[in-house]
């Protein structure tokens, strides 16, 4: 079975919210899986909701897998992360002997379509090529060109309509012993082939919508590559008296960090009922200026996550592929694209910690209820072992919400605040 990787927004996980929220409502709780691939929320009268959305872009097919070469010993654990941990200190202290000599010996050794250690030599040795030589930012446009002319818009959509869950939220909408409210849905998202298939996704939800027989609106709103940033509110589109959810799944890491208090604050002038933030849990922002720490934090968390990767798919599972070659990319923009902003800022990402320092400037914290957790951890019996919940951090580290874990590392991080 696939990884979890959506349990945190998934229809398990429940928001109680504020019963002031709606006095006709009552004190009741939301599916946050309607405000993991959306944002949603109730309006104060019956006849409007607005829902905002922001989401990563979809990821790219790459290619098949294949054998371990046989100049390898079996015995060798970790070989890979050994090895490119010298490659990289031998870039920051700018030894070209050294640096030619271990990319040499990666090369030899690494394979895009080999066991775990074979890839991720694979996908390390090209970032750190491309950081030695300066050819990052020119490589990783190459990489996106020809990722995009290879990218079908039929196995696009079935990726995203795979994980599309927005159904569960019009059918209890449509289960509600109140009146069904109206559902307006926006969604952010970047120019290029996702906007094609938002629509397709958008046309169902309209049509399973009026098999529910709820009131409901779906909007796309494009921003121009990476820069989410320069999203305003105005974009929007709140209308009056709407009662508004915005909901962030890996969005927010899309911002340039400098940029990051400002775009929460605008987020906050939406006065949104609830805004739900789901990140990945790694550090690649105050390490930036230093190539080893990165690194050693970039390789630490890809090496988790192929990890996970390997005991979850088989070899030529095309779901993995098509995590691994996004990996890839983002691999190399974290390490040999640090000064461009463009190819960059969509990498940087942050802990949970650092992004509740960010959070609670503006916003207050709220938990999860106790029956949702028990509900997710019941789900998650269901996945391989190796996976659980964690609570936030507390002390130096503190961080609000829950964590996703593998094998006791945290890997992804959900928390949901209020005004």
């Amino acid at each position: 079975m696939p990884p979890p990787f959506g349990l945190l927004s998934s229809s398990l996980f429940c928001l109680p919210l504020e019963s002031n929220m709606n006095a006709s409502h009552g004190n009741k709780t939301l599916p946050l899986e309607a405000i993991s691939c959306l944002t949603f929320s109730h309006r104060q009268s019956s006849s409007s909701d607005h829902s905002i959305s922001m989401q990563d872009p979809a990821p790219h097919h790459p290619y098949a897998s294949t054998s371990r070469p046989g100049n390898l010993d079996d015995n060798d654990d970790n070989w890979a992360s050994k090895i490119l941990r010298e490659c990289a200190r031998a870039i920051a202290e700018k030894d070209s002997a050294k640096i030619h000599h271990l990319l040499w010996i990666t090369n030899e050794l690494s394979s895009p379509y080999g066991d775990r250690d074979q890839k991720l030599a694979s996908h390390f040795l090209r970032a750190l090529f491309c950081k030695a030589s300066e050819s990052g930012s020119s490589f990783y446009k190459t990489l996106t060109s020809t990722a995009e002319k290879n990218h079908s818009f039929d196995t696009a959509r079935k990726v995203m309509l795979k994980f599309q869950e927005w159904p569960t939220l019009l059918e209890s909408l449509a289960t509600r012993a109140e009146d069904t409210p109206h559902l307006r849905l926006t969604v952010v998202t970047a120019v290029g082939m996702e906007r094609s298939i938002m629509k397709e996704v958008g046309q169902r939800m309209e049509k399973f919508a009026r098999l529910m027989r709820v009131p409901f609106e779906f909007h796309v709103v494009t921003t121009v590559g990476s820069q989410l940033g320069e999203l305003k509110g105005e974009d929007i589109g709140v209308r009056e008296g709407e009662a508004v959810a915005v909901n962030c799944v890996g969005a927010l890491r899309r911002v340039r960090v400098e940029e990051r208090s400002s775009f929460i604050r605008m987020l906050c002038k939406l006065r949104p009922r609830v805004l739900t933030v789901v990140e990945e849990e790694a550090d690649f922002t105050s390490n930036s200026n230093d190539f080893v720490k990165c690194f050693d934090e970039c390789l630490r968390f890809y090496n988790a996550f192929f990890e996970m990767l390997e005991e979850s798919f088989l070899p030529t599972s095309n779901e993995r592929l098509v995590i691994e070659r996004e990996c890839s990319r983002g691999i190399l923009s974290i390490l040999a694209c640090e000064g461009d902003h463009d190819h960059g800022a969509g990498e940087r990402r942050e802990k949970g910690s650092q992004w509740s320092r960010r959070l609670t400037e503006y916003l207050s914290s709220t938990s999860f209820s106790e029956d949702v957790m028990d509900d997710a951890r019941a789900l998650l019996r269901k996945y391989r072992s190796g996976w659980s919940l964690a609570a936030g951090q507390t002390g130096a580290a503190a961080a609000e919400g829950v964590y996703l874990a593998w094998k006791g590392e945290p890997v992804t991080w959900a928390s949901a605040w209020k005004p």
